[in-house]
């Protein structure tokens, strides 16, 4: 969608770049794997976007515009983003992880995801979560409460849902089979050898950061908002996440340092 794709570009060239950590801390030379990041922002993700805006404009814009109300310099600025801020993504990560900033790395791509996850759950009117599981501007507009699971049901097998499981086909497995592959490569430059549960380790840090802090937040920040509003549930929001992650040796800490620290000769000493 046009409103999260901005945040998601980033989260994913965040991503790619603390996949990579190890390397990029010990090497200068972040040419390949910015060159990947770029590519796979530029071939894979960005034309999946272009696809959406111009097959369901409606959907794809949170029911805000149809094809004769989204104007060409959007569309131009919305598919140079897609790219653009996967870049940057991925170079402020690699500066704050060059710096040793770990923490601060990897909340680079948590806070993507949960920007991106607050639009889809809640938007601006508390009501994201409804755009999106409405296929068009019709199925929005005759939403009511109480209808929410017989509403889902019916976008998991609309035109959107079905042309998004095809589109997830290809780009989850690239984009998560380069990060498992990065990482891995870290894992044996930093002297240690592989093991499954390095895998699983890895596979527990990106799902919970994505899932558990990413959208679990945007589910917590959107439930405190609708019983208190915006000033007092925000502020709510804002100290129970400042709890969980702000700690030097809480769960994002703890991620940091399983991405980046790895045990072995070759491990890179620095504060998470």
């Amino acid at each position: 969608m046009v409103q999260v794709d901005v945040f998601w570009s980033y989260g994913i060239g965040a991503g790619f770049a603390l996949a990579a950590a190890n390397q990029l801390r010990s090497d200068r030379d972040t040419g390949p794997y910015l060159t990947a990041t770029a590519i796979y922002a530029a071939a894979v993700f960005g034309p999946s976007g272009a696809w959406l805006l111009w097959q369901f404009t409606s959907w794809e814009t949170m029911h805000t515009g149809t094809h004769d109300t989204v104007p060409g310099w959007l569309v131009a600025l919305f598919t140079a983003t897609n790219t653009t801020q996967a870049i940057l993504g991925f170079l402020i990560t690699r500066w704050l992880l060059d710096a040793g900033r770990f923490r601060l790395a990897c909340l680079q791509a948590v806070g993507a995801y949960f920007a991106m996850f607050f639009i889809l759950v809640h938007g601006w009117d508390g009501t994201g979560y409804q755009r999106f599981f409405s296929p068009t501007a019709a199925d929005f507009g005759r939403w009511t409460a109480g209808d929410e699971l017989q509403n889902v049901r019916t976008w998991l097998t609309s035109d959107v849902a079905l042309t998004l499981y095809g589109m997830g086909v290809v780009l989850v497995p690239i984009m998560l089979g380069l990060c498992l592959r990065w990482h891995l490569a870290g894992v044996r430059a930093a002297g240690a050898a592989p093991t499954r549960r390095t895998v699983l380790r890895f596979a527990a840090i990106v799902l919970g950061g994505i899932f558990g802090l990413g959208l679990g937040g945007a589910i917590a920040a959107s439930v405190l908002i609708h019983l208190l509003g915006w000033l007092a549930g925000g502020a709510a929001f804002a100290l129970a996440a400042l709890a969980v992650v702000a700690p030097r040796r809480g769960i994002v800490g703890l991620a940091a340092r399983q991405l980046v620290r790895i045990d072995g000769p070759g491990a890179v000493p620095g504060p998470a």
